[in-house]
């Protein structure tokens, strides 16, 4: 299973994240090895999230990918399906190649971005990949069961919302480390697993 460094862009400014990625010209092609892990980096991958996107909107996608590198959208949308369809819609025609939505809407909601998503790539030759979230970092047993109601073990929940993920025909989900073996035995070692 091959890896990828997904480089965090959380800044509020287009020349802030361009100043921070021209640190990392100096690495390109290079083999990085890290507990018996190679990683390649050749087109790194950068993750655009919330504050960034909505201070700069698509203009930033545009820039990053003239500089070469993959965008992960991180937006995390969550919403009822036709809406979130129509969304992801315009998302892939910014020419994104990964983007996110929140796990907890549910299969039709999932397989809904999907559809929009692909909608809006089809110009494309590269498709993007379309992951879910299973649970927020900031969530813990004690959210789930007296915030949100529910009465299961953190780990069961991200297992089913990887599950549902996967029924809905999302590439993979956001989960943490710690869960990613887990993940790949329920569903699959191409299923991709992306931790923060």
């Amino acid at each position: 299973m091959s890896k990828d460094v997904i480089i965090a862009c959380d800044f509020a400014s287009a020349d802030e994240t361009v100043k921070f990625l021209d640190k990392f010209n100096k690495i390109r092609d290079e083999v990085i090895v890290c507990d018996d892990i190679s990683l390649q980096i050749t087109r790194p991958y950068v993750k655009i999230g919330m504050e960034l996107f909505y201070a700069e909107g698509p203009h930033i996608i545009k820039v990053l990918k003239e500089r070469g590198h993959r965008v992960f959208l991180d937006l995390k949308l969550h919403d009822i399906p036709n809406t979130v369809k129509k969304a992801m819609q315009v998302l892939g025609e910014y020419g994104v190649d990964m983007v996110n939505v929140h796990a907890a809407g549910g299969v039709e909601m999932m397989k809904a971005a999907k559809a929009g998503l692909m909608l809006g790539a089809a110009r494309y030759a590269d498709k993007p990949k379309l992951i879910a979230v299973t649970q927020l970092t900031s969530t813990n047993e004690a959210v789930l069961r007296d915030e949100i109601l529910i009465d299961r073990p953190i780990s069961e929940v991200v297992r089913q919302y990887a599950l549902n993920a996967k029924e809905a025909g999302l590439d993979g989900v956001v989960c943490s480390a710690h869960e990613a073996a887990e993940i790949h035995e329920f569903c699959g070692e191409d299923f991709l697993t992306v931790t923060p």
